[in-house]
């Protein structure tokens, strides 16, 4: 049984970090991460992701706090879901990202990457920290669709 694959966004001011799922809609896998240039350009590349990977469902990060309530950059994450759902025919929706950050962070640190020293290598592990975010929020949200019993 096919289905749809999932694109998750982690959405940030100067990357945004994407993950897409297998075509069973089990795994996440990070893609690349998007150095941000502007809106027009974000979204072509959005857009030829949709089309190539035959991406059927985006999933935005919510950054919400711990607490529950929306902060600034919920704020700009729900302003953006809704401009990807403006523009793009796939249905879009926000989902908890809480941690995710930490949790890439901490994934990193297991695997022997350390602080890095130079520029270059700070970006390259920002971009890093934003592709496995991506990857943690879909795998989260894949996880909890499986648990969820099936609408009756």
């Amino acid at each position: 049984m096919r289905q749809a694959r999932i694109l998750a966004i982690d959405f940030g001011g100067k990357y945004i970090g994407l993950a897409v799922s297998d075509a069973l809609g089990l795994t996440a896998s990070g893609l690349p991460t998007l150095k941000r240039s502007n809106k027009r350009g974000d979204l072509d590349h959005i857009r030829e992701l949709v089309e190539a990977l035959q991406v059927e469902r985006i999933v935005v990060g919510h950054p919400v706090h711990l607490k529950g309530h929306a902060g600034e950059r919920a704020k700009e994450a729900e302003q953006f879901a809704g401009w990807l759902r403006r523009e793009l025919s796939v249905p879009v929706e926000l989902y908890d990202e809480r941690l995710t950050s930490v949790e890439a962070e901490n994934l990193l640190r297991e695997r022997g990457e350390g602080r890095p020293r130079s520029r270059q290598s700070r970006n390259q592990r920002v971009e890093a920290v934003n592709r496995i975010a991506a990857a943690v929020l879909l795998q989260s949200y894949l996880d909890e669709r499986v648990a969820r019993p099936a609408n009756p």
